[in-house]
């Protein structure tokens, strides 16, 4: 290689090094074949085996991203967890160190530099390397994929391919932070705790409020609790109470999809793992963004201890509640703990003094949700209208007499009248509507062909 061209190179290694808060940028598998590509091109390798070798790692993780280098590097940057990002959760911008914002604005004009080097570039210097004739396969592709739908986001991924000096974009990067969290939060809206940690949901349940009908009450009260949450103004925990298949955990996952452009984050937690709820607390506290705990399905035995970490979210402890955190949960038992006729209390018979007091326990910790939002089983006209409301949404358009005639036969012979029956019954009968038209275009290919 000739001397300009590794002068370039070992140039691209000391911004990689001088990184100062965004070393996570090029710690990824992508920055890393990055970084193993410019070692090779540097120093060779004998035959040009490694430095091929090199170049279709970088290549493939490339494609396995589905971004172009210039894409993934914004990206990278605009999830960053590093102590800049963490301090905008709680500071405002004019309140941070200068030592603070002069490392970003360092890193970011660092990140630049290492943003030119195209996988053009980079192919080209392969091809100087390991003496080709052509030059190596370049990855490129016109759309690079980032979850955020959001105008936003994108008009500051516009401003980082546009801007001469990324150094300049600190203040609004961090005003990205703020509305958009950093690390894990940033990308994901969805999350579970698995393992003693938060695991992203890549495919969290797409219903939206508009899918559901019925329960319009409980609906706008738990959306208008939400809107509080989201607000900055004090929210009610909540218990969804009711029949099976009412929509109780549908409603609350529809909450996410409607109002995760504004802040909205959702954790889902499982009973076996309640006694965590303490420590997910503490991750997220001091966070800008608001979040529900989803446990859903709850209930206890009697001899369930589980609800004690579950009543100190409820109640509170030494340690003050998280402002932007609230619990909804729901179960198909309006006291949630399994009581039996065996367990009241019989003077003559009970060892313990005050066991209508330990009863009572069991019964009072559904009040401790501020809110509880009952779900009555659903009345025929309740179940037609749902069914008329997803077969609006689906597209269907037969006879509203059949529509009814066929729905009530579904619930009689299945799970009953039910939101849940109405959705299976719509997805049935798509399903089935959908499989006729395939066969009369089969059997009629040319009558089609013409209409």
């Amino acid at each position: 290689m000739d001397n300009q061209t590794v002068t370039q190179v070992q140039f691209l290694q000391r911004q990689a090094a001088s990184l100062l808060l965004y070393q996570s940028v090029l710690q990824s598998e992508v920055g890393i074949a990055f970084g193993e590509l410019l070692e090779v091109i540097r120093y060779g390798d004998g035959d040009g085996r490694g430095c091929l070798q090199a170049y279709g790692k970088y290549f493939h993780c490339l494609a396995t991203q589905q971004q172009n280098w210039e894409d993934f590097l914004i990206t990278q940057i605009l999830y960053a967890d590093n102590p800049f990002s963490r301090q905008v959760q709680v500071c405002k911008f004019a309140e941070l160190s200068p030592a603070l914002i002069n490392a970003v604005r360092h890193d970011l004009q660092a990140l630049q530099s290492l943003y030119e080097c195209s996988c053009a570039i980079l192919s080209h210097w392969v091809q100087s390397v390991v003496h080709l004739p052509v030059s190596p396969v370049l990855w490129y592709q016109e759309t690079s994929s980032y979850p955020h739908k959001s105008a936003e986001v994108k008009t500051l991924m516009e401003k980082f391919h546009t801007e001469e000096d990324w150094g300049e974009l600190v203040e609004d990067l961090a005003k990205h932070y703020q509305k958009w969290g950093m690390g894990i939060f940033s990308q994901y809206g969805a999350f579970r705790w698995e393992n003693h940690q938060l695991v992203g949901i890549a495919h969290p349940d797409p219903i939206t409020l508009g899918d559901l009908a019925g329960y319009e009450h409980q609906k706008a009260t738990l959306v208008k609790n939400t809107q509080a949450l989201l607000s900055g103004f004090p929210a009610l925990h909540v218990l969804l109470y009711g029949s099976r298949g009412s929509g109780k955990s549908s409603l609350v996952k529809a909450l996410l999809n409607e109002y995760a452009d504004s802040g909205l984050r959702m954790i889902e937690v499982g009973k076996q793992e309640l006694a965590a709820l303490p420590e997910i607390i503490e991750k997220i506290r001091n966070l800008s963004l608001k979040f529900i705990i989803f446990v859903d399905d709850l209930s206890f035995e009697d001899d369930d201890d589980a609800f004690k970490s579950l009543k100190v979210v409820l109640e509170g402890n030494l340690t003050a509640r998280a402002n932007n955190v609230v619990v909804y949960a729901t179960s198909n038992r309006r006291h949630l703990v399994r009581e039996y006729f065996s367990e009241r209390p019989k003077p003559s018979e009970a060892d313990e003094i005050h066991a209508w007091d330990s009863n009572e326990e069991k019964l009072s910790f559904s009040d401790r949700f501020g809110l509880t939002l009952t779900f009555t089983p659903a009345d025929q006209s309740t179940y037609l209208n749902i069914v008329e409301h997803l077969a609006k949404k689906a597209n269907i358009t037969i006879k509203p007499e059949e529509l009814k005639f066929q729905a009530l036969q579904w619930a009689t012979r299945h799970n009953g009248r039910s939101g849940r029956s109405a959705r299976q019954f719509i997805d049935f009968l798509r399903a089935e509507l959908a499989t006729k038209r395939n066969r009369v275009s089969k059997r009629n290919p040319i009558s089609n062909t013409k209409s």
